[in-house]
Order: structure tokens, then sequence, then C-alpha cells
């Protein structure tokens, strides 16, 4: 890991909590700063106090999706350029076009390769 990637922030939504909780363990045993969101409410609001840098995003959750919490970040006055990347069971070419038109920046399939998940957060950072 590099110098620049001390300070990086990963938001971590997805409503399998023992799915969230793995990938948020990994990426602070990275060193990264890390918080969990269950469901896409939870994950809006906690985007806009925790200030990620990278939101692994699952898709198909209960009430707000993964599709409407990008959506929603996305046109908020007060969200930065976050790097935002899908973390689904979803890998069907439909999934993907949809994430790209609301606004992801990655589509990655679980279960995501450790690296790729390390290589979106660097990404993050450019």
């Amino acid at each position: 890991m590099g110098q620049m990637d001390k300070g990086c922030r990963v938001l971590v939504v997805d409503d399998n909590a023992d799915a969230a909780d793995l990938v948020a363990e990994f990426m602070a045993f990275k060193g990264y700063e890390v918080a969990v969101a269950h469901g896409g409410e939870e994950a809006v609001k906690l985007a806009k106090s925790f200030g990620p840098n990278l939101i692994l995003l699952d898709l198909g959750m209960p009430g707000m999706d993964g599709y409407q919490v990008a959506s929603a970040l996305r046109g908020a006055e007060w969200f930065p350029p976050t790097r935002i990347v899908a973390l689904t069971a979803w890998g069907d070419q439909g999934s993907r076009e949809r994430t790209a038109a609301c606004g992801f920046d990655a589509h990655l399939v679980k279960p995501a390769r450790l690296e790729n998940l390390i290589a979106q957060a660097q990404l993050s950072w450019n």
C-alpha cells in the first residue's frame, strides 16, 4: 500500500451483514478507514457524515437499492466526486449497463478478487 492510501475512507454497503463485515474487515486490515451500512437509506446518511473516497455498493437491497443509492448520491449537491463501485452477484449485461447509467465507476461481481477491491481503493485516489 502506498503513502497515498493512508487516509482512504471506504464505505461498504450491503444488506447481508456477514458479507459487508467481511469486506470491511479485509479493507481495514489493509489499512483503510472503513464504515459499514446495511441498507440504502443508512448508506446515504453515512456517505454524508463519513465522506468516503470509495463506496463498495451492493445492488439488491430491500427498500432503497444500490441503483437508487448511487443516483441519489450523484444528484446530491453536497456529494463530492467519489468512486462508486457495484459489488454484487448480478453480473449480467443489463445490470452492468444500468450501473453505468446510474453513475457507478465500476462493476465487480461477487465473490470479488481481493486485489480488485484494493485496486478500486487505489483508483479512488487518482
